[in-house]
């Protein structure tokens, strides 16, 4: 079976032996695999400090395919079904043509996705869907930041944010301010040639993509008493335990290392998450609906075939894609 192998941190090899479910696994023909910067952070062995998987290790978190078997306590799902998946933190295996998936983790695909769309959508859906409603809890008529609307998670965010009833504000630059415009976006600041921190007027919420200066300039645009989650600056405390599931060793660390963030944002008024997503096959069924009945479109900016998935990865590492990035399978 041809995969995406990681056998060593830095540098990946080329084929595995097929994988076999377990009894609440499906077992998925990978048709398209949406591609994300913690692949190549995984990669290079910058998360080891928060996911340690044994190796080998087929890399990849998100797919698009066919059902090819399930196990034999799977309820959900049967032979042919064509579904789309977040895939297991310490499990991965989206690069490979084949692989395996916790039934509680997948959903079926929107009727109107081909797969090489579908597969564009777990990872980047979910963590828009699950920071803006469930850390932020934004509601209609509240004023929402967004850095970074553009890319993978942003045009996600963006679409969320409005069908929440937010009134949204995003950065972009002029190559992305169409986009982003397009997506329902309210206001648009080009970063490149305004600073961030002289917006006026103040907003209830913030979600962060960028992270660094960006991240440290919204903490001055926020109410008293918002929140600001962050996918991009540094995890805090509440990520080792709520998001990862680990004890207090690493929290510890995490409290540490976001000790200065951290400090920033109180003396802002502000507080501070950094949230790493959880897989949720509900959540995949709304925003398959969501989809379906078009009040969320999908963005791929490029698609290359799975023979190409290192040049795939180089492409995303560098931080211009407009939405997502995608592999197929032949």
């Amino acid at each position: 079976m041809r995969a995406y192998v990681l056998k060593r941190y830095g540098g990946p090899e080329g084929s595995l032996l097929a994988p076999a479910p377990g009894p609440r696994d499906i077992l998925v023909d990978v048709r398209a695999a949406g591609l994300n910067p913690v692949d190549f952070k995984f990669r290079k062995g910058k998360l080891r400090a928060i996911l340690r998987p044994t190796l080998p290790l087929v890399l990849g978190n998100e797919l698009a395919g066919e059902v090819a078997a399930v196990g034999s306590h799977v309820e959900r799902f049967r032979m042919g079904d064509r579904v789309f998946a977040r895939v297991a933190k310490d499990r991965a295996g989206a690069f490979a043509e084949q692989a395996c998936v916790d039934e509680d983790y997948a959903a079926l695909m929107p009727k109107n996705l081909d797969f090489t769309a579908a597969a564009a959508v777990p990872l980047a859906g979910l963590t828009a869907l699950q920071a803006l409603r469930d850390e932020l809890g934004v509601r209609p008529g509240q004023s929402v930041f967004i850095s970074g609307g553009a890319g993978g998670v942003g045009t996600f965010a963006i679409q969320v944010a409005k069908w929440l009833g937010a009134h949204v504000t995003t950065t972009a630059s002029k190559r992305g301010e169409a986009l982003v415009r397009s997506l329902g976006c309210d206001e648009v600041i080009d970063y490149t040639v305004q600073d961030i921190a002289s917006v006026q007027g103040r907003f209830d919420a913030g979600f962060d993509l960028i992270g660094g200066k960006t991240l440290d300039q919204m903490f001055k645009i926020m109410k008293p008493g918002a929140t600001i989650v962050s996918v991009a600056g540094t995890p805090e405390p509440q990520t080792a335990i709520g998001d990862l599931g680990r004890g207090r060793g690493l929290a510890a660390l995490f409290w540490l290392i976001s000790l200065g963030v951290r400090s920033r944002a109180r003396r802002a008024g502000v507080g501070y998450r950094y949230l790493f997503m959880h897989p949720s096959g509900s959540d995949l069924a709304l925003l398959a609906e969501l989809i379906e009945q078009g009040k969320l479109r999908v963005i791929v900016d490029r698609t290359y075939p799975f023979a190409e998935i290192a040049e795939a990865l180089g492409y995303v590492e560098g931080g211009r894609a407009k939405g997502k990035v995608v592999v197929t399978m032949p």
